[in-house]
């Protein structure tokens, strides 16, 4: 079933984000009843459209049905459109594959009148305050931007947190349950959906730079719109170079800074090849699994709805990690650096420090990381954390 045929009824509500005040606006009021004519949302009707909708026993095609019989619609007006923005983060652009694949699907959506402006941005910074601004009503950005619309969500990138594929299934299962939509909801955003873009590894310019001990000196790129990053650099002596997404590969392969964190697919996508030439490589040791996130307006976007499209992201987590996983597997493996037991135990208690630390200052979320140990320890019991409660 296609994501976009998933929103067809909650969109086709159009019910605000107060949804047991019924509090539309005006705007909304004539869009409901431009889409929905004759349809009276009231709270008894919304309180059976949200039990059906966050009901876990019932497959979604089953609730979607169930949905479309209490209201009786299933598709809108002959010549009506519902008509949203979304901006996609594609550093490619418009010949991008993240932003091709959201145009396959809004060909889809036009078969049941929803009208998708689909709007490319290469600077990912641009496209989030076009977002903030109401440019756009729904944006697909980096899980490390996303922390900005929703703490919890944002913390899913936290360092060292989720050690690989077979965590982050677990904790992208747990998210997509309709037991966590509440947190899925901050202010007037909401989370639409988490898939995973692979690990972030450690490009060095030098094979020698094999440990943190002699990162020590070396000029690391870090964004420039996080703080937190340049500080982490700092602490083990390195000398951290504020830069952008978009900047950092070209700013690696022309020798600017002998340090880059970024996923195994900008390899071949950035040609970090160049930066890695004649002598460098990749730690094989992942930093964080970086993710990729849909936020939307909650006024344009209800939670009722987003719930839907949560769980498709989901049921595609397989699809996705093997596309990621296709692109990782173009790196040829002399690159790879094997690292000693004894310093990805320093890597890790580093990481646990620097989450910790994080916490305390209110960059990461605590119930996020929370939650994050207890999977670890589900599948690792023996690791030391597990009987301490200090994250």
């Amino acid at each position: 079933m296609s994501l976009l045929r998933l929103l067809l009824v909650p969109l086709l509500l159009v019910i605000s984000t107060a949804l047991p005040a019924l509090e539309l606006t005006e705007a909304q009021r004539a869009e409901l009843e431009r889409l929905a004519p004759g349809l009276e949302l009231t709270e008894e009707l919304v309180a059976k459209l949200e039990a059906i909708a966050y009901n876990p026993e019932l497959s979604l095609e089953e609730r979607i049905k169930r949905m479309q019989e209490l209201t009786g619609i299933e598709r809108f007006p002959e010549g009506e459109t519902l008509k949203r923005k979304i901006c996609i983060w594609d550093i490619a652009g418009r010949s991008g594959p993240i932003y091709q694949a959201a145009m396959d699907q809004r060909a889809r959506a036009l078969e049941y009148g929803i009208e998708l402006d689909m709007i490319p941005y290469t600077n990912e910074g641009v496209m989030v305050e076009a977002f903030k601004s109401g440019q756009c009503d729904a944006a697909l950005m980096s899980g490390l931007r996303a922390r900005h619309f929703n703490d919890f969500t944002g913390t899913v990138d936290a360092v060292g947190a989720v050690p690989d594929m077979k965590h982050m299934k677990t904790l992208m299962k747990v998210l997509a349950h309709p037991s966590s939509r509440d947190k899925m909801v901050q202010g007037e955003y909401v989370i639409m959906g988490i898939a995973t873009g692979g690990g972030a590894y450690v490009f060095v310019d030098d094979r020698k730079i094999n440990s943190l001990a002699k990162a020590a000196g070396k000029r690391v790129a870090v964004l420039d719109y996080d703080d937190q990053q340049a500080k982490m650099v700092s602490s083990i002596g390195a000398t951290p170079v504020r830069t952008s997404m978009v900047k950092a590969p070209g700013m690696f392969n022309d020798g600017v800074v002998d340090i880059l964190a970024a996923p195994l697919a900008a390899y071949e996508a950035m040609e970090l090849y160049k930066g890695l030439k004649p002598d460098g490589g990749i730690i094989d040791y992942p930093l964080s699994m970086i993710t990729m996130q849909l936020v939307g307006r909650r006024d344009k976007f209800p939670n009722i709805g987003a719930q839907f499209v949560r769980e498709e992201f989901y049921n595609r987590f397989d699809e996705i990690r093997r596309r990621v996983e296709a692109e990782a597997g173009k790196v040829p493996e002399k690159w790879f650096i094997d690292i000693p037991e004894e310093d990805k135990a320093e890597y890790e208690a580093m990481m646990r420090e620097a989450r910790i630390e994080l916490r305390k200052q209110g960059y990461y979320d605590p119930e996020m990381l929370e939650l994050q140990r207890r999977i670890r320890c589900k599948y690792d019991p023996g690791r030391a954390e597990c009987t301490q409660d200090s994250e």
